[in-house]
């Protein structure tokens, strides 16, 4: 019995050092990421006289064109973002479902050294450039290798608290060192401290996991190699989990079916909660004619209370109660998307936000556990990259859709039809609730 206490104690501990591990590493690499959001105005001006500046400025005149949103160098400015925002999301549809393949075949810890290699090598790229030329897929893998359900329900609210506490303090960041370091000679490079500084973290994310982050894949990895490499482009066999199914340890039929019912749900989220981010800040700057300091401030608030959510609320909810803690935050999101988009006074829109702050704190890593404990244990970089891979294809389709609604229908109609369609992954929640974390 004391061996059993004992080797409980130890799993336990185990658990607790990897969930702290993951935490730090996420953090400085969102860190580094969001340092740039704040710049992101300044710096399309700055590179605005580059080919490919200019390449990508067309596609934008005529996406603006085309659905009628008026001549303002504010909503150019999101459009651009926003296109910016859909390609790297089609690079992560295409990067992530690739990296936790072989993370399964390799290892997590040298796939995350090899990602993190490539942040150090971007940032250094952008601190002398003068011309416009996965790590969180493997941290969900590493959390879904933690052997007890709680573990893996606390290690993915922890990885929500990293990106709310990014989100929130990188931006702030990324303005006070561009301000700060900002010279009368050098006033056209305000870039180059917060690019420092990216680079910084990113070297300290790679030394941390160099020196401290055990390998957590306690198998022989012998899982497929790229010949299946197909599986994990092809949008279909993405949403059929193929590259799962395919295998001798492919989960039951029964199962299998689960899975891919669960990726759809995530999918439909990410696509009505990302237009609703996108459009927030047309909605924001047309209707109450926020500036950049006030939308700054709008989404502190948005990500301070998610926070405080995940990490009150969602990392105590138990083994088994996560669909349904899905399917209450959805439904907050209706009266939520109803609020923002007949807010008629900030007081109202606050309200609104506040109650989508509390969906948008549980969704994600509720779901992330449950995805979790499908596949065998050489599987989950797989189905962890397979889920980011939706999400990211989500929010690259997301905001295009969404905004052109916004501007052909108006504002109300667009939230409005975003509220009601999320009668579709509340359907397919309804068949869901027993799911949580049960062997077939």
């Amino acid at each position: 019995m004391a061996d059993v206490t004992s080797s409980e104690e130890e799993e336990q501990s185990f658990s607790t050092k990897i969930i702290n591990i993951v935490f730090v590493i996420l953090l400085l690499d969102l860190l580094g990421f969001t340092l740039i959001l704040p710049l992101l105005p300044s710096i399309l001006d700055f590179y605005a006289q580059d080919d490919v500046y200019q390449f990508m400025q067309g596609a934008v005149d005529w996406f603006r064109g085309t659905i009628g949103i008026p001549l303002d160098k504010k909503y150019n400015t999101v459009l651009f973002g926003g296109l910016i925002g859909s390609l790297f999301s089609m690079l992560q549809f295409l990067g992530s479902p690739v990296t936790g393949a072989l993370s399964d075949r390799y290892g997590r810890r040298p796939l995350l050294m090899v990602t993190t290699f490539g942040l150090v090598s971007s940032y250094a790229v952008w601190a002398v450039s003068r011309n416009f030329t996965g790590n969180v897929s493997l941290c969900t893998a590493i959390v879904a290798d933690l052997p007890s359900p709680k573990a893996r329900n606390r290690g993915m609210a922890m990885i929500g608290i990293a990106f709310s506490l990014g989100f929130t303090v990188g931006p702030l960041m990324g303005a006070y060192f561009a301000m700060s370091f900002r010279t009368a000679d050098e006033g056209n490079l305000f870039f180059q401290a917060p690019a420092l500084l990216a680079l910084a973290f990113s070297i300290a994310d790679l030394l941390f996991i160099w020196l401290v982050l055990p390998e957590t894949l306690r198998t022989d990895t012998s899982f497929f190699g790229l010949h299946h490499s197909w599986d994990l482009l092809n949008p279909l066999a993405l949403f059929c989990f193929s590259a799962i199914s395919r295998t001798k340890e492919s989960p039951s039929k029964q199962r299998m079916e689960k899975l891919r019912r669960l990726g759809l749900i995530y999918f439909c989220y990410l696509f009505l909660f990302s237009g609703l981010e996108f459009t927030l800040s047309f909605l924001t700057h047309q209707r109450f004619q926020f500036t950049s300091m006030q939308q700054g401030k709008m989404f502190f608030f948005i990500g301070i209370i998610m926070a405080l959510i995940q990490g009150g609320y969602a990392r105590r909810i138990k083994p088994g109660k996560h669909i349904r803690n899905v399917q209450m935050a959805m439904i907050t999101l209706i009266p939520a998307f109803i609020l923002i988009g007949f807010s008629w006074n900030v007081t109202m829109l606050y309200i609104g936000l506040a109650l989508y702050s509390f969906a948008a704190a549980i969704v994600v890593p509720c779901l992330s556990t449950v995805v979790s404990d499908y596949g065998s244990a050489s599987q989950k970089g797989t189905v962890m990259g397979i889920l980011r891979s939706l999400g990211a294809l989500a929010r690259a389709m997301g905001p295009i859709i969404s905004s052109t609604v916004y501007w052909v229908a108006g504002a109300e109609t667009c939230f409005l039809l975003s509220s009601a369609s999320f009668i579709v992954p509340l359907a397919l929640l309804s068949r869901s609730t027993d799911w949580d974390l049960k062997d077939d």
